[in-house]
């Protein structure tokens, strides 16, 4: 066994199979050899216990110990295969079995934990009601003693002083023994809470409602402050007694909703017993959900506050209304705006005051914008001037600017006289209030007639100084700098007359000229500081809009660090862009300018949907019914500044009559975005832009969608297209133009065509293409057109004034002798708005 390690020999019978090979040599030699077929040694896993393991291993022997049992025709190879697939399976189910076994473990331990942790739940709500329930038997016990020594105190003073003292023997004795175990209760039923305060205090989360209506602590965690007060209430103890803190009274201002934790901010009360007082008063709110005024004064009262009812509109108070006083108001610069008709030379008399060329620079040569500058004359006054435009589209703009002005220079043209916008420029100035001085501009030209102006003003009620009246006038040449002298030197003693003044020394507070949306640099406001000194970083409100100064920039675009009173700058770092004519105001903190830009916009939302709100079902359909024949050109506006928007909308509001209006479905400031593109699309309307462009993905969209697109530099390019637009939504005119009579002499009928008529042609012409009515006894029987026009047997097109010929009607017979026919054609017209 040594020498073959425990191998079994070579042999026929038993063990593994042997053969005989036969070898084939060269030169015909051949040897016989005996060959053993090995079988592969099974190794068995480590035996466990049970009876599955025994069986297989006792399988595993009885196979391999003879081959007498295993079945036919199976070689060893796949006995052995087999008995690995069955150790495999076996392997399996035990492993399956075990896993079954250690998830049932698990499951259980769960259900015992969760079971445990009911229980723990429970045992502490009843032990908190316990808690209260021996309160509140502590309380009724004391009362109880407190009545019973009060009687006792009534009886001994009622009684006799001789019966007094047996009295006193007999009832106070037992006394101390009936307090004594109720002093031990006490002191356990302390400790005891004493220790659930611990337990409670250790244990964190939100708070419960069995906490709140228990009087647990509803904090997570306690503050460092808690911490100091809890040392500082034990350090006092210890001390001798703590005195009792008088409770701190305060107004609470309160609006018509608070949120809870704000309400307990302004009470200076934890936001936890806030929200329990308010689940005692059966309502279950969160320290972030709002409550009304009513109930929040029943809390404020109930922490033994004062009320203070304030309104939303308060949010406003906080912008100053001071007056100043006599000693801080110094000397402004007056503020002028330059007035008049359209092209009669207002930005050219500007531009030579102040030696620059603006005007070049204008779109179509005509001013669209609000320009403010501040010049500094010869003599070295310093002049602030806003110049308007004067098309007829801009009246808001004039509006405004007579609104914020101290003098309006109204400019006439000599060789044009009064014009409309003159007339609404004026009209403005006497609205406004404000003194004017008339420049009669281009005096030069050979057709200039400053005296015609003169007259013509007298009309308006304008009395100048030369005829006898209180109104400036000067005499003034853009072009050869005739008469700008005397311009300046009239504003100079106006605005010394008016003696102007303000306070550079308080927050500022100014009026938005213009507005814009520009790519670089944001939301940009053109305001006119009115009152104080707007600096860089100042936080301001304007309109709906907020922000924070970022920068300032004069009418030379040069930054500078403040502005005071009358100087127009440009101002960055607004949240959003307001609208021209709001109001800046400079406030203390970002919260105040927030709250009061949303408390404007919350109002303007509240305007907007009352619009609509008042309007009845009768009305929405007699609305409706008016408007069925009403065709709409909807478009989309987008412009480079607040006032152009404003204008463009009022125009087009002007644009249509009882067939055909023109609705702007958005309005906005800044370039066309793919927003903008969508709604065109969605509303199939085309997109205008009026000093604006699309970005590149607006245009990619535009062209994608088929989404038209016009550009606009000039406000008159823009009114027409639209004008011209909606006149193609109009039904073409139909016009009738009469070419000729006939009358019927006599009347035939033909096979295949019916009654023919024989007529002569008394008046104009006969076409065969044209409409014909018969008219009998100056009657309209019928009208329609003509089948057929004959002279003698050949169809012709025409027939002239006193030739006979046939005519016979489209699909109808009912013709008679001496009927009139009367000949006509229909020409349709284009209508336009």
């Amino acid at each position: 066994m040594s020498d073959n390690d425990g191998k079994k020999t070579l042999g026929v019978r038993g063990g593994p199979r042997a053969g005989n090979v036969k070898q084939s040599f060269s030169h015909g030699r051949t040897k016989n050899v005996v060959v053993e077929t090995k079988r592969k040694r099974i190794v068995k896993p480590a035996a466990k216990p049970g009876a599955a393991s025994t069986s297989i291993g006792t399988g595993v022997r009885a196979t391999a110990g003879g081959s007498g049992k295993r079945p036919a025709g199976i070689s060893d190879a796949e006995m052995e295969r087999r008995l690995k697939a069955l150790q495999a399976a076996k392997a399996r189910e035990s492993e399956e079995a075990e896993r079954r076994e250690a998830e049932e473990r698990q499951r259980e331990e769960e259900r015992k934990r969760r079971r445990e942790e009911a229980e723990t739940k429970e045992r502490e709500q009843r032990e908190a009601e316990e808690r209260v329930r021996a309160k509140e038997e502590e309380e009724r016990k004391r009362l109880e003693a407190e009545a019973a020594e009060k009687a006792a105190v009534a009886e001994a003073a009622a009684a006799k002083p001789e019966t007094s003292a047996p009295a006193n023997r007999s009832g106070g004795a037992p006394k101390p023994a009936a307090t004594a175990p109720r002093k031990q209760d006490k002191e356990r039923d302390q400790n005891r809470g004493r220790g659930k305060g611990r337990d409670d205090g250790r244990r964190s989360g939100k708070l419960t409602l069995n906490q709140a209506l228990s009087g647990g602590e509803g904090g997570r965690q306690k503050s460092m402050a808690a911490m100091k007060r809890k040392q500082e209430r034990a350090r006092q103890k210890a001390m001798g007694g703590v005195e009792a803190r008088e409770k701190v009274v305060r107004e609470v201002q309160l609006p018509e909703t608070i949120v809870v934790s704000e309400l307990a901010n302004r009470m200076a009360e934890r936001v936890g017993d806030v929200v329990k007082a308010l689940m005692q008063n059966d309502m279950m709110v969160t320290q972030n959900q709002s409550i009304d005024a009513d109930t929040a004064e029943l809390i404020i009262d109930e922490f033994g506050h004062k009320v203070v009812r304030v309104s939303d509109a308060d949010v406003e108070d906080v912008i100053d209304q001071v007056v100043d006083k006599d000693e801080d108001l110094v000397a402004r610069p007056p503020v002028i705006t330059i007035m008049g008709h359209v092209d009669h030379g207002k930005t050219s008399l500007l531009d030579a005051i102040r030696k620059t060329k603006v005007v070049a620079g204008e779109a179509g040569g005509i001013t669209q914008h609000i320009g403010a500058y501040q010049i500094t004359t010869d003599g070295g006054a310093v002049l602030s001037f806003l110049d308007t435009p004067g098309h007829a589209a801009f009246t808001s703009m004039r509006a405004r600017g007579a609104q914020v002005t101290d003098i309006v220079v109204l400019v006439v043209a000599a060789d044009d006289s009064v014009m409309p916008q003159t007339v609404e420029a004026i009209n403005h100035a006497k609205a406004a209030g404000v003194p004017m001085i008339v420049a009669i501009n281009k005096v030069d030209r050979p057709a200039a007639n400053p005296d015609q102006v003169r007259a013509e003003l007298l009309q308006h009620e304008v009395i100048v100084e030369k005829m006898s009246g209180e109104v400036q006038d000067v005499e003034v040449s853009a072009v050869t700098g005739q008469g700008l002298d005397e311009l300046l030197e009239a504003i100079a003693l106006q605005a010394e007359i008016l003696e102007l003044t303000a306070n550079p020394k308080r927050a500022a507070e100014g009026a938005v000229i213009e507005a814009q949306l520009d790519v670089g640099r944001g939301p940009v406001a053109t305001v006119l500081v009115q009152r104080g000194t707007l600096k860089q970083g100042d936080i301001f409100v304007v309109g709906e809009q907020h922000g924070k100064v970022r920068a300032l920039i004069n009418d030379a675009g040069e930054r500078v660090k403040e502005a005071g009173p009358s100087v127009p700058v440009e101002v960055l770092g607004l949240n959003g862009t307001p609208e021209a004519g709001d109001v800046l105001n400079v406030v203390d903190t970002d919260a105040q300018a927030r709250e009061i830009a949303a408390y404007r916009e919350q109002v303007s939302k509240e305007k907007r949907a009352a619009v609509g709100a008042g309007t009845s079902l009768e009305q929405l359909l007699a609305q409706a019914k008016a408007d069925e024949n009403v065709s709409e050109l909807p478009i989309l506006m987008k412009a480079d500044v607040q006032g152009s928007a404003e204008a463009i909308i009022q125009a087009m509001e002007k644009i249509g009559n009882d067939e055909v209006r023109v609705r702007v479905l958005h309005s906005g400031v800044g370039a066309i975005t793919e927003s903008d593109i969508g709604l065109a699309e969605a509303s199939g309307a085309p997109v205008l832009g009026f000093n604006v462009r699309a970005n590149a993905s607006a245009r990619n969209s535009a062209n994608q969608k088929g989404v038209e697109i016009r550009y606009y530099s000039v406000i008159y390019d823009l009114v027409d297209d639209v004008k011209a637009a909606a006149s193609g939504l109009l039904g073409a005119e139909i016009r009738e133009h009469f070419i000729g009579y006939a009358k019927i002499k006599e009347v035939f009928k033909v096979t295949g065509i019916g009654k023919v008529a024989g007529c002569l042609v008394t008046e104009g012409i006969a076409r065969r293409s044209a409409g014909v009515r018969l008219l009998r006894d100056d009657v309209v029987i019928h009208e329609g057109t003509l089948k057929t026009l004959k002279r003698f047997k050949d169809e012709v097109s025409d027939v002239q004034s006193g030739q006979e010929c046939g005519m016979a009607f489209e699909n109808y017979d009912d013709i008679r002798e001496n009927d009139v026919i009367e000949i006509f054609e229909r020409e349709e017209v284009t209508r336009t708005l």
